[in-house]
């Protein structure tokens, strides 16, 4: 087998199906990655979503037999939004972040990704391979930096310098010999753009992130937001692009390559006041095709009551005071609770009062309180 000409085939038939980026790596342990990992896991800098196992997430041997190569896939996704909707007094609007945008890229890329495997196993019909997407144990970006795909920036993500770090990765372990590429020169330079800007201070240092603390993070998570982020989180329903979008390695990218990922501008900016009410049916069937649908409706239904506070949007006032009242959800009615002492007035003031009374559940009292020392404070 010429496996020269076998990957000068991958990379022409990758073109073909919408792969906009293939690298090749040596299947090697991610030594410096392990390194990095460890110190995230001492410093409680992780999100919990990862894979617990540091030694699978930086071994390809621990997870596939005998690998001899791994090949690197990106895809670019689209930066600017098409005829988007404004969001205007007594009519808000939420953001997805980008990379929810379109159909779950899971799905785009995985279905990429079988296909590439069924070429190769068309051409070499011994071959072995396993592919992984986000989900899997190996970090893509570290795949991906060793591939050539693009470097790792400051802001924890791959930057190519085609389509910027607006791409999606995924991986494919192989048993086949397949010549690695070289890794890319770091071009981030002097730049700390994202690192100052960062909403939360989640980047702590280039290349270092406290996911605790990242607001893509925290918008997955179900719980009560902590206090300290609330104001933070702005009109984001699922994710942050801030890190992305101050970067100067992003100007002007802008790739609108794969009609799955075309946002419908309604579902990647909804209303939110629609969200309060809407029922898991309805959620799954507006919602459940995009990759910020996986934790369900309720960080989505939490995100959507702290953006009306955000806005102190008064239209809301009513149907936040029902949702206090009546949503069997303790986070769900805490929260609105919260809002409406944000947003403010004597509607608010009195439906506080009258919750304070009725209300049972410790929590939900604590975040009674707290809307309550809003009027206080004025």
């Amino acid at each position: 087998m010429d496996w020269q000409q076998l990957k000068e085939e991958i990379i022409a038939y990758s073109r073909t199906i919408g792969i906009d980026k293939i690298g090749f790596a040596a299947p090697d342990p991610f030594t410096e990655m392990k390194n990095r990992l460890i110190r995230q896991q001492e410093l409680g800098y992780q999100s919990g979503f990862e894979e617990k196992d540091i030694e699978k997430r930086v071994d390809p041997s621990l997870i596939f037999e005998e690998p001899r190569s791994i090949i690197s896939i990106a895809l670019a996704y689209p930066s600017k939004m098409k005829n988007a909707p404004r969001s205007k007094r007594g009519d808000r609007r939420g953001i997805f972040c980008r990379a929810s945008w379109g159909t779950d890229y899971h799905v785009v890329l995985k279905d990429r990704l079988d296909k590439l495997e069924q070429f190769i196993k068309e051409k070499v019909p011994d071959a072995v391979c396993r592919s992984m997407v986000d989900t899997g144990e190996l970090v893509d970006r570290a795949v991906a930096e060793r591939a050539g795909i693009g470097w790792s920036g400051k802001n924890c993500s791959i930057i190519t310098p085609e389509f910027g770090s607006y791409v999606y990765l995924g991986e494919m372990i192989t048993n086949l010999p397949l010549e690695p590429d070289e890794p890319m020169e770091e071009q981030c330079g002097e730049c700390t753009k994202c690192l100052d800007v960062c909403p939360t201070g989640a980047l702590v240092g280039p290349g270092q992130l406290n996911a605790q603390r990242c607001i893509a993070f925290l918008t997955q998570t179900k719980g009560f937001l902590p206090d300290e982020f609330r104001d933070k989180i702005g009109n984001r329903l699922y994710g942050c692009d801030t890190c992305q979008t101050v970067c100067p390695k992003n100007k002007g990218k802008d790739f609108h390559l794969h009609e799955e990922m075309e946002p419908d501008p309604e579902i990647a900016k909804p209303r939110l006041l629609p969200l309060l009410s809407i029922s898991n049916r309805e959620f799954k069937e507006k919602f459940g095709h995009i990759s910020g649908a996986w934790r369900g409706k309720k960080p989505i239904q939490r995100n959507a009551i702290l953006a009306l506070a955000h806005y102190k949007e008064e239209a809301a006032v009513w149907e936040l005071i029902n949702v206090m009242r009546s949503d069997e959800r303790p986070v769900i009615r805490g929260t609105a609770a919260w809002a409406l002492g944000k947003i403010g007035g004597n509607e608010a003031y009195e439906a506080l009062l009258e919750a304070k009374e009725r209300e049972k559940d410790p929590d939900v009292l604590a975040e009674i309180v707290k809307g309550l020392a809003f009027f206080e404070a004025e």
